[in-house]
C-alpha cells in the first residue's frame, strides 16, 4: 500500500481522522473538489448535507478509479463545509459512514475541516477534495 495513516506520539489520537500520512508510491493525483453531482451533472440531496458528503466521497472513489486507484490511496482530504457549526458533525459523519458502507472503504484519512460562506453554486452544502498516490 503506498499510503500508511500515523497518529504520532505526542498528538491527539482522534477516532474520526489520522494526523498524518506517509505515501511511499510514484504517481500523486490531485483531484478537484467533489460535489453532489451524480454522472450526469444531476444535483444529489439537496438540502441534505449527509447525501452530499456521501456523493462526493462516491465521486472520489469513482475518479480515483479511473487512473487505477482506490480510497486507500487517498493521502490527505480537506472537507468545506457551508455554515460550518459543530451540531453538523452528525451529519457529517452520518454521510461519510454511508460512503463507506457502500463503497467497502475505511474512510478515516488525515483531513482538513473548514466553514466556508458558500461553495461555487448556491445548492452545495459541502465540497471534498483529495490528493492521492498511487504506484
Amino acid at each position: 500500500m503506498t499510503v500508511k495513516l500515523i497518529n504520532p506520539d505526542g498528538l491527539p489520537k482522534p477516532d474520526v481522522y489520522r494526523q498524518m500520512s506517509v505515501a511511499s508510491g510514484t504517481k500523486l493525483v490531485f483531484l478537484a473538489g467533489q460535489v453532489a453531482r451524480d454522472a450526469e451533472g444531476r444535483r444529489v440531496g439537496e438540502g441534505d448535507l449527509a447525501a452530499q458528503v456521501e456523493q462526493a466521497y462516491v465521486n472520489i472513489a469513482t475518479a480515483l478509479a479511473e487512473v487505477g486507484g482506490s480510497f486507500d490511496d487517498v493521502a490527505k482530504l480537506t472537507v468545506y463545509v457551508v455554515d460550518w457549526t459543530p451540531d453538523k458533525m452528525p451529519q457529517l459523519g452520518e454521510g461519510v459512514g454511508r460512503a463507506a458502507e457502500k463503497l467497502g472503504i475505511d474512510p478515516v484519512k488525515p483531513i482538513t475541516l473548514l466553514g466556508v460562506a458558500a461553495l461555487g453554486e448556491p445548492d452545495l452544502l459541502v465540497e471534498v477534495e483529495a490528493t492521492a498516490v498511487l504506484d
